[in-house]
């Protein structure tokens, strides 16, 4: 498969979602910025994506994670970092979503598995009570120690 052919909008997402779901398939959620690819993120997604057949990752536009992490992130565009995620194996569709949370994307999409990463509660995770009310699972996982992207840019300013 093409990498461009996974980045999707989110008609083609809810197309592809619907025979998923005929099919009888799960779907596992995440979403997030994935703005410096690292062993942390890919791990992250390999574990998440064991959780059923397909994954959906909403990736941040440019815009979005700009009001989330301030003016000087992102520090790829978003067409190169939904490239880059697209390369991963664990990911079968990127949908970009440009509000500051994937609330529409998660309640439109409504996946099986909705994961976040050890940070979040169920409490704290956009769209969880919804998929929770639909009969899916809301999940975490840990995350690996010392590894983010805030540790790698800093380690970059200070060479």
């Amino acid at each position: 498969m093409n990498l461009r052919e996974k980045i999707v909008d989110l008609q083609q997402a809810i197309e592809i979602r619907s025979a998923w779901k005929r099919a009888g398939e799960k779907v596992v959620f995440t979403n997030g910025c994935f703005d410096i690819l690292h062993p942390g993120h890919v791990l992250y997604l390999t574990e998440a994506r064991q959780m059923g057949e397909h994954m959906i990752l909403g990736l941040n536009t440019d815009a979005s994670v700009q009001r989330l992490k301030g003016p000087g992130r992102p520090i790829q565009s978003e067409n190169d970092r939904a490239i880059v995620a697209a390369g991963l194996w664990a990911i079968d569709l990127i949908v970009l979503f440009d509000e500051d949370t994937p609330y529409n994307l998660i309640t439109t999409l409504m996946p099986d598995v909705l994961v976040k990463g050890g940070d979040y509660t169920f409490d704290t995770i956009v769209g969880a009570p919804e998929v929770a009310a639909a009969g899916g699972e809301v999940r975490t996982i840990e995350f690996v120690a010392g590894k983010s992207t805030t540790r790698i840019i800093s380690k970059m300013m200070d060479k």
